[in-house]
């Protein structure tokens, strides 16, 4: 008897059953979504469906080419055929063994001919699962030689193979672990997490772009903390993100501050999972170790924000993120002191520099200052909710009264020239510097008034 559950993927996917069947090959659905399937979990409209076959590419790609909408040939060389039908994609790939030489970034691919093969060099056994389509109507046969449905229901994170062999074939699977442990809830077998702890070099042949990814996510799962974890006691965040487990400030006996890593993992969990968000989660008390210092009134970390902005922005473009992610992250970070500097009553001059310098990123600011309490003292976390409460409505009361999102001085540059007579250069800029602030010490001024200060100024520096 099918599952009920089974049933609309086994619809969209019993042509190519059909098809490949008819040819003398076998095909089946393999990987994340045999296993979500089994955990009952929902498979959304448009989630990619992965598929494994011992057709060969050609042979694969004349297959589909009848059938799919449009078909895809990028990967074909490492034994995949992608396609599109009715909206949906589909990765078709050449049962396969792949592992990576011991000075190289790039796997090395040898085709195999029967799935079991193709299973066992799989990241876990719980991904180490297939579904046999049946053709001309047939059911479908779960095909699970590594007891990957047992580990699921037990919870446990295993390898097919031994898992040096297994983190040997690829060893950005070092970092997979950590993610299934924080979204799966899996507990990872002994053997697993000595293999990681021996074995971190090895992730220095894996490319910078496919860390970033995995670390990405690992943070968007709806608790990142355990793999987190994971990473620091392993030592493999040393090999990528060597500032976080240096976080890990020894405690001082007199003063009892905080342990800073424990506090930042503290906070991502507390952020909504958003990529930018957690990482200046996880990046935003990264200057601390660098500047911590003890006095007479106890730690203190002057200055970490502007220390860790700089170095959160050389780890980001390390992995090579996005300019435009590194620019938010940092500018993140920078900024998520600055609430701290103000007192109950905020002034409209205070609001408006904050919301000016959070710029587009103000309700990321908001998100990580309010997540960056974590203190366990109820009169102090109230106080902290009580001030942040009171300048979000600050913000909103002033944002119903000014165009607070788009915040600029009163005189565009074509008409300060145009006043003054004068032409594009160095002193326009300077005329529109003093505008601002004028516009964000007093609000709207009008363009009348925004002339008399203009001509004063002018006047005074002329």
């Amino acid at each position: 008897m099918v599952p009920e559950r089974l049933r609309p993927i086994l619809a969209q996917t019993r042509p190519l059953a059909d098809r490949f069947g008819a040819a003398g090959y076998r095909i089946y659905l393999v990987g994340g979504i045999v296993r979500d399937l089994l955990e009952g979990i929902e498979i959304g409209d448009t989630t990619d469906i992965d598929l494994t076959t011992d057709a060969r590419p050609e042979q694969t790609r004349k297959l589909v080419a009848g059938w799919a909408d449009a078909v895809w040939t990028q990967g074909q060389r490492f034994g995949t055929i992608g396609c599109r039908k009715d909206g949906r994609d589909f990765e078709i790939t050449t049962h396969r063994a792949e592992a990576y030489w011991p000075d190289s970034r790039k796997p090395s691919v040898a085709f195999a001919d029967v799935v079991e093969a193709d299973l066992a060099r799989r990241d876990f056994t719980v991904n180490a699962m297939a579904l046999r389509l049946g053709a001309d109507g047939d059911d479908p046969e779960l095909i699970d030689p590594f007891g990957g449905a047992a580990d699921l229901a037990a919870r446990v994170l295993r390898t097919p193979l031994s898992p040096t062999e297994s983190f040997s074939d690829d060893p950005l699977r070092m970092m997979r672990a950590a993610r299934f442990v924080a979204r799966y809830g899996l507990v990872p077998e002994p053997d697993l997490l000595e293999a990681i702890a021996s074995m971190g070099d090895r992730l220095s042949i894996v490319s910078a772009e496919r860390v970033r990814d995995e670390l990405d996510k690992l943070l968007v799962v709806p608790d990142p903390s355990p793999g987190l974890w994971l990473l620091v006691d392993t030592d493999l965040v040393d090999h990528f993100l060597p500032e976080l487990s240096a976080m890990r400030l020894e405690q001082d006996p007199v003063h009892r501050h905080k342990d800073v890593l424990s506090h930042t993992i503290a906070v991502v969990a507390k952020t909504r999972p958003d990529r930018i968000v957690r990482l200046a989660a996880l990046l935003h008390d990264v200057g601390k170790p660098r500047t911590r210092a003890i006095g007479p009134d106890g730690v203190s970390f002057h200055h970490h924000e502007v220390v860790g902005a700089r170095m959160a922005r050389d780890r980001m473009r390390a992995l090579r993120y996005a300019n435009h992610d590194v620019d938010a992250v940092t500018r993140l970070v920078y900024l998520h002191l600055r609430f701290h500097t103000y007192q109950m009553g905020w002034t409209d001059s205070a609001v408006r520099r904050f919301v000016r310098d959070a710029g587009s990123l103000l309700p990321e600011l908001i998100e990580l200052t309010r997540c960056d309490c974590t203190t366990r003292n109820e009169r102090k976390a109230r106080q902290l909710k009580a001030r942040m409460d009171e300048l979000e409505g600050r913000i909103a009361e002033l944002a119903s009264q000014e165009e607070l999102a788009a915040l600029r001085p009163d005189l565009d540059g074509r008409q300060i020239m145009e006043h003054l007579g004068i032409g594009p250069g160095r002193e326009v800029g300077q005329a529109l510097d003093f505008l601002l602030e004028l516009r964000l010490e007093e609000g709207p001024l009008g363009p009348d008034e925004a002339y008399r200060r203009l001509d004063a100024w002018w006047g005074r520096t002329h």
